[in-house]
C-alpha cells in the first residue's frame, strides 16, 4: 500500500499539519513548483471524510443530506419541501431514460404507498434499457463522437457507430469505470479477444481529419494533440490543452506534462477494418478465403491486368502529390523503415495500395475507365468470377478503432511553440510532473504486437490512488443530476476552475465510488434516494438572497432538456417512437433547402427515422438542425458542459417546424383513440401524456376557451380552402373541425415550458 501511495502525492501529514510533496523514485518537486501549486485541493489524495453531523437529522436520508445540510445550515437556511409525487417521478424518468414517465408508470407510483416505493422506481429505471441510451449520450459529448471526418469532404466513418452502440452496453450493463477506461485506452493490448475491448479503442479515433491532407508529419501531430488534449479534459479534468505551446500560464502542467501523456500515444494508428471475431473466427474466414482465392487466381489475375494501367495512374496521381520526405519513405522497403517512418507509410497506405478495402481507386472507380474490348472483356471475367460465389466467405463484422505499429514506439519530443517540425528535448511517456516526475513503468506485452505504452497509461488512470479520476467522474454524474457539478467547471479543476461549493462531500462520493467497484450505477442509486435530489423546486427569495445561485441546493434546479430529449419525449407522447437499439445509424428528415456536405440520404423507413435521437448519424459540418438549436455541442472537440441558451429560434422551431406539427397530429390521434369525441376526457388525457399529470380546474377552463376560439379558426382556414393538420389515421366519425383544434391544443402542449424542462 505505501508503494501505491508513493505514486500519486502530494499528501497531508494530519498532525503536524506539514505538507510533504513527494515524488516516487526521486528528489522533491519543489523546484518546479510553488507550494500554492503542490497544495491546489485537486492533487490531494482523495480523503475519506465523516458525514457531518447536523441539526434537525431527520431529514438526512444518506450520507449526501448531511453533506448538503451542514452547508445549508452554516449559512441559516433550511432545504425546500419534499417534491410531490408525479413531479419526483417525471424527474426521475426523464434524468435516467430521457423520457417522460408513462400513464401506467404514474398510476403505479401513485398507488405504491410504502416507504421504499421510489427507491423501487430509481432500481426499475436503472435497469431500463433506455437508461444506457440517455446516459452513453453525454459521455458521447466527452468522447467528441461523430460519423464523419470534418474538414471540406466531411467523409463519412462507416462503422463508427459500434463504438456508440459499446457505449449504450457499457452503460446498461454498469461496467465498472475502471474497466470502461482501460478498454477505451488500450482495450486492444489488454484484452485482444474481446470484441468490444477492440470497439472501444475508438475513443481516441474521433478526432477530425483531413484525409486528403499530404503533410502526413503535420497530419499525424495535429491527430496527437486531438488525442492528447481529449485524453486529458477527459479522464483528468483538467485543461492540459494550455500547456501544448510553453508550461500552463495558471495550473502546474509542464509543457513538457503534454508530451509525457502524448508520448502513450506516439505509436497509434486508425485501423478501421478491425475485425470483430476471434482469432479461431479468423483463421476459418481466412482459410476459406484462401480457397476462394485459390480458385479465382486466374481470373483475378487477368482483371488486375485490365485495371492495371488505370490503378498505376491512380496511385502515381497521389504519390507525386506527397512531399519528397514522404515519397522517400514509401520508397523504402519495409524493413529499412523505422518506427516513425512506418507511420507515414501506414497513413499513406489507404492510396496507395491495391489490396486496401480502404483504396480511393478501388474497383467500381476503375471499371468506368475501361471501354471498348477491354471492358466487354472485363465485364465477362466478373460474370466468370461470379461463378464462385458461394465459396466466396463474405464480409467480416468490422470496427473502427486504434492500434500500435509494432512493438516500437517513435520518439517524442517536446515542440517549440507546439510546431510540428520544431522538435526540442525528447521526452518519455509519464503522467502529470506533479503527481509523478519518473517516467511511467512500461511492461512488455505477451502476445500481442503493441508497445504496451497505452495499457501503462490506463494503469495510471485507475489506480485507486489517482486524485483525480474518480472525482473527475463523481463530478460529472453530480452535474447531469442537478444541472451543476459539485465543481462548477467540470473541465477545469484547475486554479482557473470553480473550486468544490462542498469538497468533503466530493471526496465522500469518489471514496465509495471507488469502495464500490466503481459502479455509476450506484453513485446514480446514492444521488436520486437522497432527500436532496427529491426537494420541489420552489423558490424562496430569502434562501435566494444568500445564494442567489443555488449552489448550496436549497431547492433542485430546474433544467431545460436537451434537444434529444425533447425530440424523444415528443415521439414517445405522440406514440411514434420505435424503440429499437443499436445499429448503424439513421438520416430523418431535414428542412428544405438544406446542404448537406458529404451527403444525407434519408432513411426510406419512417419507424426508422423514428427512432432515438441517440441513433440519429452525427455529422460533423452539419448537426442535425433541432438538436444544434438546443445547443448540442460542437464534435470537433470535447464537451464536458453544453451551453444552455434560450433563443427566438428554438421557440420558432417547436412551433412552426413541420415535423413539430407531424408529432401533434400523432399526439392528437393517440388521445382521440384514449379519450373519444368527450372535450374533458381529451383534456385530461392529453394533460396525461404530455405532463404526466391530470389538469386542475383553472387550466380546463383555460384549455375550453381555447378551443372555443380555436374551432372558429379552423372554420376560417376551412372557408380559406386551407389544407387542415389532422392525425394520419382519423376516425371514422370524427367532426374534422375538432379534431383540428384538437391537433392544436396537442401542439401548443409540447410547446410549452412545462413539457422541455425537468422541474
Amino acid at each position: 500500500m505505501l508503494k501505491r501511495a508513493l505514486i500519486f502525492l502530494p499528501v497531508f501529514l494530519a498532525k503536524s499539519g506539514v505538507m510533504l510533496s513527494l515524488v516516487a523514485g526521486a528528489e522533491s518537486a519543489k523546484d518546479l513548483f510553488k507550494a500554492e501549486d503542490r497544495q491546489h485541493w485537486a492533487f490531494q489524495m482523495v480523503s475519506r471524510p465523516v458525514p457531518p453531523t447536523v441539526k434537525d437529522s431527520r431529514w438526512v436520508h444518506n450520507p449526501i443530506d448531511g453533506f448538503i445540510l451542514s452547508e445549508l445550515q452554516a449559512k441559516g437556511l433550511s432545504p425546500a419541501s419534499p417534491a410531490d409525487k408525479i413531479t419526483l417521478l417525471r424527474r426521475a424518468t426523464l434524468d435516467l431514460t430521457g423520457l417522460p414517465p408513462t400513464p401506467k408508470e404514474v398510476d403505479a407510483f401513485l398507488n405504491d404507498k410504502s416507504s421504499g416505493a421510489f427507491a423501487r422506481v430509481v432500481d426499475r429505471l436503472l435497469d431500463s434499457p433506455r437508461y444506457g441510451e440517455r446516459w452513453a449520450r453525454h459521455w458521447l459529448d466527452l468522447a467528441r463522437y461523430a460519423e464523419s471526418d470534418g474538414f471540406k469532404e466531411d467523409a463519412t466513418r462507416p462503422d463508427i457507430w459500434r463504438y456508440r452502440d459499446y457505449v449504450i452496453k457499457s452503460f446498461n450493463d454498469d461496467k465498472p469505470y475502471d474497466r470502461f477506461i482501460k478498454e477505451q485506452i488500450a482495450g486492444d493490448e489488454l484484452w485482444p479477444e474481446d470484441p468490444d475491448a477492440r470497439i472501444a479503442t475508438a475513443f481516441n479515433r474521433h478526432y477530425p481529419d483531413e484525409s486528403n491532407a499530404r503533410i502526413l508529419t503535420q497530419r499525424r501531430q495535429e491527430i496527437l494533440n486531438d488525442i492528447t488534449d481529449t485524453a486529458g479534459a477527459v479522464f483528468t479534468g483538467l485543461t492540459y490543452a494550455c500547456a501544448r505551446c510553453h508550461n500552463h500560464k495558471y495550473d502546474p502542467i509542464l509543457q513538457a506534462d503534454y508530451y509525457r501523456l502524448q508520448a502513450f500515444f506516439a505509436n497509434t494508428a486508425a485501423a478501421d477494418k478491425t475485425p470483430l471475431v476471434s482469432s479461431e473466427d479468423l483463421g476459418r474466414y481466412n482459410a476459406k478465403l484462401a480457397l476462394w482465392k485459390e480458385k479465382t487466381l486466374a481470373i483475378r489475375g487477368e482483371m488486375d491486368v485490365l485495371e492495371a494501367p488505370h490503378r498505376e495512374k491512380l496511385v502515381k496521381e497521389y504519390f507525386d502529390k506527397y512531399p519528397v520526405e514522404i515519397r522517400a519513405i514509401l520508397n523504402k522497403p519495409e524493413a529499412d523503415r523505422n518506427p516513425f517512418e512506418r507511420q507515414m507509410a501506414w497513413k499513406a497506405k489507404q492510396y496507395l495500395d491495391p489490396d486496401s478495402r480502404e483504396f480511393v481507386g478501388a474497383t467500381p472507380h476503375i471499371i468506368d475507365k475501361l471501354k471498348g474490348d477491354n471492358r466487354k472483356r472485363w465485364d465477362a471475367l466478373k460474370a466468370g468470377l461470379d461463378q464462385f460465389k458461394d465459396l466466396y466467405p463474405g464480409e467480416l463484422p468490422v470496427t473502427s478503432a486504434m492500434t500500435d505499429i509494432g512493438r516500437e514506439a517513435p520518439k517524442t519530443f517536446i515542440l517549440l511553440g507546439g510546431a510540428y517540425d520544431a522538435p526540442r528535448d525528447e521526452v518519455q511517456p509519464g503522467f502529470l510532473t506533479i503527481l509523478n516526475r519518473q517516467p511511467a513503468t512500461i511492461v512488455p506485452l505477451q502476445g500481442v504486437s503493441s508497445s504496451g505504452r497505452r495499457t501503462a497509461l490506463a494503469n495510471i488512470l485507475t489506480d485507486a490512488e489517482n486524485p483525480l479520476t474518480a472525482r473527475v467522474m463523481v463530478n460529472r454524474l453530480w452535474q447531469h443530476h442537478f444541472g451543476r457539478g459539485i465543481v462548477g467547471t467540470p473541465g477545469d479543476f484547475g486554479f482557473k476552475g470553480e473550486r468544490p461549493t462542498h469538497p468533503q462531500l466530493l471526496d465522500w462520493l469518489a471514496g465509495e465510488f471507488i469502495r464500490n467497484g466503481w459502479s455509476l450505477k450506484k453513485i446514480h442509486r446514492l444521488i436520486l434516494t437522497s432527500n436532496t435530489y427529491q426537494q420541489s423546486s420552489r423558490y424562496n427569495e430569502a434562501a435566494s438572497k444568500v445564494d442567489p445561485d443555488n449552489k448550496l441546493l436549497w431547492r433542485f434546479p430546474r433544467q431545460r432538456l436537451e434537444g434529444e430529449v425533447i425530440r424523444d419525449s415528443a415521439l414517445a407522447v405522440a406514440g411514434l417512437l420505435n424503440p429499437k437499439m443499436g445499429g448503424p445509424s439513421v438520416l430523418p428528415e431535414l428542412p428544405p433547402g438544406l446542404n448537406v456536405r458529404g451527403g444525407w440520404k434519408v432513411s426510406a423507413d419512417e419507424a426508422a427515422r423514428n427512432r432515438r435521437s441517440v441513433y440519429i448519424l452525427v455529422r460533423r459540418n452539419t448537426r442535425y438542425p433541432m438538436f444544434e438549436t438546443f445547443d448540442m455541442p460542437d464534435t470537433h472537440e470535447s464537451c464536458a458542459r453544453r451551453n444552455v441558451t434560450t433563443t427566438p429560434v428554438q421557440a420558432l422551431t417547436m412551433l412552426n417546424s413541420e415535423l413539430t406539427l407531424q408529432w401533434a397530429e400523432s399526439f392528437a390521434g393517440r388521445v382521440l383513440r384514449s379519450a373519444g369525441s368527450n372535450l374533458d376526457a381529451q383534456i385530461d388525457a392529453a394533460f396525461r401524456l404530455a405532463y404526466s399529470r391530470h389538469p386542475d380546474q383553472e387550466e380546463k377552463k383555460t384549455v375550453k376557451q381555447f378551443f372555443a376560439r380555436q374551432r372558429n379558426i379552423v372554420k376560417e382556414r376551412m372557408d380559406a380552402g386551407e389544407p387542415l393538420a389532422l392525425p394520419p389515421e382519423l376516425p371514422e366519425k370524427a367532426d374534422p373541425v375538432e379534431t383540428a383544434a384538437l391537433v392544436d391544443f396537442c401542439h401548443t402542449l409540447i410547446n410549452a415550458n412545462e413539457f422541455v424542462y425537468q422541474n
